[in-house]
């Protein structure tokens, strides 16, 4: 997903060197504050605000139009299954299941021969039985990590 539309207003302002006041003045029906709270996520502006700053700061319509598309749609989104956004290492957004989560949690508090185990797991390098020798067959984790593995594939089925 690109930048919010807020990042861009702020950031084509102040590439041309307006005010918040100063950008208002040259868009319709828009105050400081207005830009102010556009640039802080807080409100939307209309499509022909949009374009009046694009005109007014020398960025493309699109751009702002598009950013803003992107962030009406992500508000309406909305899961059934209970999920939390994440940044992959490409920096694209991605959601995670429960499941996922919890392996990541676990993940981040695990030691660092545990993390490289566990990469090497989920690589498929090494067979699932390193699952006891890397939680050292604690009583029931090995049970609670198999089922949030297969809660993981259920997942990536649906």
């Amino acid at each position: 997903m690109g930048k919010k539309v807020g990042t861009l207003i702020k950031e084509a302002r102040t590439a041309k060197g307006y005010t918040q006041e100063q950008l208002a003045k040259k868009v319709k029906g828009a105050s400081a504050a207005d830009i102010g709270k556009a640039e802080r996520g807080e409100k939307e502006l209309t499509q022909e605000q949009l374009k009046a700053i694009a005109k007014a700061t020398g960025v493309t319509q699109k751009s702002l139009l598009d950013a803003a598309k992107d962030s009406a749609s992500a508000k309406k989104t909305t899961s059934a299954k209970k999920t939390t956004a994440s940044k992959s290492s490409s920096g694209t957004s991605m959601k995670l299941s429960a499941a996922e989560k919890k392996l990541v949690e676990l993940y981040r508090a695990a030691d660092a021969d545990t993390k490289k185990d566990a990469v090497a797991l989920l690589k498929g390098e090494k067979k699932s039985s390193i699952i006891g020798d890397i939680f050292g067959g604690k009583s029931g984790l090995n049970d609670i990590i198999g089922n949030l593995i297969k809660d993981v594939g259920k997942d990536k089925d649906k």
